[in-house]
């Protein structure tokens, strides 16, 4: 029996690697201009599926004319802007169908109940009366409003509106939700409430971009930023990345007993580039290195039997916020 003549030896698989997604929104080159003053200068920005992106910039940075403009409710003077890649500047009522934005100042309709202003904006986003009918109440239990249903809207308080304008961004599901300072009217319950509420969002695969001045509200909740300065971006990432990697920063320790005897041994650590008591008696070392290190440094204290009962740094974010900008404004 003649041999079967075997073919071309089949190429072995060659593992790929998988792409990455592709963000939810994707800006470029962002120019806006007002005049002879230029809002914004080529911005750059992504914001990715299930995370929640802070914006954080001095007044007139440049954040709400950003946030407008992927809103489409402002025009660009140049660069692009992409949402689930619509154009949303060549297309903007397509990215509207995807996007939901809730701006700094906002106007109810006078004249409708809460449950009518929904019910409004729900048939303008092109609900049925049955979606609508199920959406409704579960928005208003969402954002607490369940006994508000019947109440007139110009007769809410400011912190209630906001929260109805919070429901009405929501109501047709948008995969992108845009926030302008959305905390400003609101109590601490409101505002630890809208915290919670913008989590579960993330949770559920939605991409939301916030901007705020209330940087430790940020720190809480923002799982990337873009901080923004003269209509430009001087960093974008995680609080981790946009922070320099080395630097000297203090660290506040408190021991259980005198801090004296541990001077010694403490100064002597990696990264640190000095260590005194202060008059309170706390331990004050300046440590250069990333968070990392210091988590380091702490193992190492512990480990080596240092009373250590706390240990208070600078919240990272504020550190990236004045590390990265000067305070200018256009």
């Amino acid at each position: 029996m003649s041999e079967i003549p075997s073919g071309p030896a089949m190429p072995s698989a060659v593992p790929t690697t998988p792409a990455a997604p592709t963000p939810v929104l994707q800006v470029r080159g962002l120019v806006k201009r007002y005049g002879r003053v230029t809002a914004l200068q080529g911005a750059d920005l992504d914001v990715e599926a299930g995370t929640i992106h802070g914006l954080v910039g001095t007044n007139g940075a440049g954040k709400t004319t950003l946030l407008r403009i992927v809103g489409t409710v402002l025009r660009a003077d140049g660069g692009t802007v992409s949402v689930m890649g619509v154009d949303a500047l060549g297309k903007p009522s397509s990215a509207r169908l995807l996007l939901g934005f809730m701006p700094d100042f906002f106007g109810v309709y006078e004249d409708l109940t809460v449950y009518e202003y929904l019910d409004f904006f729900g048939e303008a986003y092109g609900l049925a009366a049955p979606a609508r009918a199920f959406r409704i109440p579960e928005l208003l239990s969402l954002t607490h409003l369940e006994g508000k249903a019947a109440s007139d809207v110009q007769r809410l308080s400011r912190g209630m509106q906001q929260r109805l304008c919070l429901a009405r961004a929501l109501i047709h599901r948008p995969r992108l939700l845009l926030l302008d300072e959305p905390a400003g009217g609101l109590d601490p319950r409101g505002r630890a409430e809208l915290r919670d509420i913008l989590k579960g969002l993330a949770a559920d695969g939605v991409a939301v971009l916030i901007s705020s001045h209330i940087l430790s509200e940020l720190a809480d909740m923002c799982t990337a930023v873009t901080i923004i300065e003269q209509g430009s971006v001087v960093a974008s990432g995680s609080v981790d990345t946009i922070a320099p990697a080395a630097r000297l920063r203090s660290l506040s320790a408190r021991l259980a007993g005198d801090p004296a005897p541990w001077l010694e041994f403490v100064a002597a650590r990696p990264g640190v580039a000095g260590a005194a008591v202060s008059a309170t008696g706390t331990l004050e070392i300046r440590f250069a290195g990333d968070l990392a290190a210091q988590a380091r440094l702490v193992a190492e204290l512990v480990e080596a039997g240092v009373p250590l009962a706390a240990l208070e740094a600078p919240r990272a974010l504020e550190e990236a916020y004045f590390e990265s900008t000067q305070g200018l404004v256009t």
